[in-house]
């Protein structure tokens, strides 16, 4: 698009220093709101998951009473009752290792395979909104490359909240919970003490978590900028090359990812100081809880396996609670990527190719009007681009639109096709609104050709069929003939199944410009809007190209954003703009 398009981003420095802050105090959505994209089988998976690791997660506290029958079955009788009694307790240790075996696998079979199913999902979900939104939502809300970051890291980290964590933290928090409930039926005034030193414990954990759940968030944020700077360098590689601006793009991407390092450094010491904390409690807890228990033998007739039983089934549910932290944060950066990729797949665009209502006609003639139009630029609302610019196009007329650069005329290209709409007045084509009209039909019905076309890295047949998927073979090379392309492509040694490379590198400029103009003619518009098409290209090239869009626009409505006299010399009529008004207008 021209250059009324393009965002004012300012320095790249600032811009970083902003996502980080934005990063920062980003939001999460709700635990349970994260499954909205479940089906039945997600949800079937997910209950026998649970149910598997609250059964997994029993077996710790289970073991604890066997542990503390064996140590009594150490004491009783003479060496071979003792030797009876502790083989019949030892096989309890078997029967959990198969219990546990088997839950532990259904648990994570099940909870992967959620995750992973509803993981696709949302993938999918979010590459349809994205594509679906309008084209000011990439101005001001969203550049590619974080878009592109999004769907590669922030789904990773919703899968990881929605699978093997959820239930490790069921797991988990079922050995707190039967832990504790052991330690009490056992031995309550014991388990009391003990209580003591949870609270430390909690409140370790809860710092660690909070400040883990921050830290990731910018972390994120520096990493979806520095994406967003490979993507741009690479994407435009030889600019950046030709300005030797391989350092300069090292050197943001490196400001960038020392960010996320420095993030990551706190991240680990914030871990580190909270894990190390929780172990200290854990510790001086065992010299309390031995102390205690030694007084509780003496006064209250406790027993050694009693009180063995009591402390390691309150300690090792204080130690789930400090085991489940990687999980909870995990679950916590998960929210956090749910929000910013559901923000995305809940936004409704103001202009959705998805919208199957609206006005289709059997056929339109392309007569185009724009009727007193104001517009601004989203991402620059404070300067005014049209300003009550009034054009009319007959219906198989070619228009030539001139005037200096900025004064609006790749923006009535823009508008005719519907990448916005005007704040006012109307755009009219066959004196119907194209608001009214069903977007999609509409799109069908005209083609653009830019200044600089993009080609996909695939053949050049594909690049051609790209303008309508079910092409004939024959209706290919007959587009290719009229955008006088078919000479170079037959002589190519793959011919139509040739790789044009990324962007088309492997083509010429004129070459790229003639497959463009034969992917527009296959979908036989009848509306042509060429925004300064030849305007890249070499005198011989522009010659070539220009008598391709002379044989195709016979009939059809035209209309050409140029500024050499070449390109509007066949014109029917010349628009003027200047200052978003058109200022004369008249015939060649």
């Amino acid at each position: 698009m021209g250059e009324e398009t393009m965002r004012d981003r300012g320095d790249s420095n600032e811009e970083a220093e902003g996502s980080e802050k934005k990063g920062a105090g980003a939001t999460k959505v709700p635990f349970f709101s994260m499954f909205r994209y479940a089906e039945r089988g997600d949800l079937a998976l997910m209950a026998v998951g649970t149910v598997a690791a609250m059964v997994n997660g029993m077996s710790d506290p289970l073991m604890t009473v066997v542990f503390s029958t064996v140590i009594e079955s150490f004491g009783a009788g003479d060496n071979s009752t003792v030797l009876q009694r502790v083989s019949k307790d030892v096989m309890y240790y078997i029967y959990l290792g198969i219990g546990s075996a088997v839950a532990s696998f259904l648990q994570v079979l099940c909870w992967t395979l959620a995750g992973e199913r509803q993981a696709i999902r949302i993938r999918s979900l979010y590459l349809e909104a994205v594509l679906k939104q309008d084209v000011s939502f990439f101005d001001v809300e969203m550049t590619t490359g974080e878009a592109i970051s999004r769907m590669s890291v922030d789904t990773v980290l919703v899968q990881d909240a929605l699978g093997e964590k959820v239930g490790k933290y069921a797991q988990l928090l079922t050995t707190c919970v039967g832990c504790f409930a052991i330690g009490f039926i056992r031995g309550w005034m014991l388990a009391l003490v003990m209580l003591a030193c949870i609270p430390p414990n909690i409140l370790s954990f809860a710092i660690v978590a909070r400040f883990r759940a921050q830290i990731s968030a910018r972390r994120q944020a520096s990493y979806g900028e520095a994406g967003n700077v490979v993507e741009q360098t690479i994407g435009a590689i030889r600019t950046v090359v030709s300005f030797n601006g391989e350092k300069r793009a090292i050197a943001l991407y490196k400001t960038l990812t020392k960010r996320a390092y420095k993030a990551t450094v706190l991240e680990g010491a914030v871990t580190g100081l909270g894990t190390g904390g929780i172990f200290s409690v854990f510790f001086c807890s065992y010299s309390l809880a031995f102390w205690y228990g030694a007084k509780l033998i003496i006064d209250k007739g406790y027993t050694g396996g009693q009180v063995i039983n009591v402390v390691f089934a309150i300690l090792m549910g204080s130690m789930a609670i400090g085991t489940a932290s990687p999980s909870i944060s995990a679950i916590a950066e998960g929210q956090s990527a749910a929000h910013r990729l559901f923000e995305t797949i809940n936004r409704k665009s103001k202009i959705d190719i998805t919208n199957t209502s609206g006005i289709v006609l059997d056929d339109i003639k392309g007569n185009v009007e724009l009727n007193n139009v104001f517009f601004r630029y989203p991402a620059r609302p404070e300067q005014l681009i049209l300003n009550g610019l009034s054009l009319q196009v007959a219906s198989g007329t070619t228009m030539a639109i001139v005037g200096e650069s900025g004064s609006g005329k790749s923006t009535i290209i823009s508008l005719v096709e519907r990448f916005y709409d005007p704040e006012a007045g109307d755009v009219l084509i066959d004196g119907i609104n194209i608001k009214t009209m069903k977007l999609q039909w509409i799109r069908g019905m005209i083609s653009l050709v830019s200044q600089e076309p993009l080609l996909f890295m695939t053949s050049i047949k594909d690049n051609i069929t790209y303008g309508k998927e079910d092409a004939t073979l024959e209706e290919i090379k007959r587009a290719a003939e009229l955008a006088n392309a078919a000479n170079f492509i037959e002589k190519l040694p793959n011919a139509y199944e040739t790789m044009v490379g990324q962007n088309g590198a492997q083509l010429s400029g004129g070459q790229k410009q003639r497959i463009a103009i034969a992917r527009a003619i296959l979908k036989n518009p009848r509306v042509l809007l060429l925004d300064e098409a030849t305007s890249a290209l070499d005198v011989e090239s522009e010659r070539v190209v220009q008598e391709a869009l002379n044989r195709i626009m016979v009939g059809i409505t035209t209309l050409i954003v140029a500024h050499r006299l070449s390109t509007v010399r066949n014109a029917d009529c010349i628009a003027v703009v200047h200052q978003g008004k058109v200022v004369e207008r008249g015939k060649r």
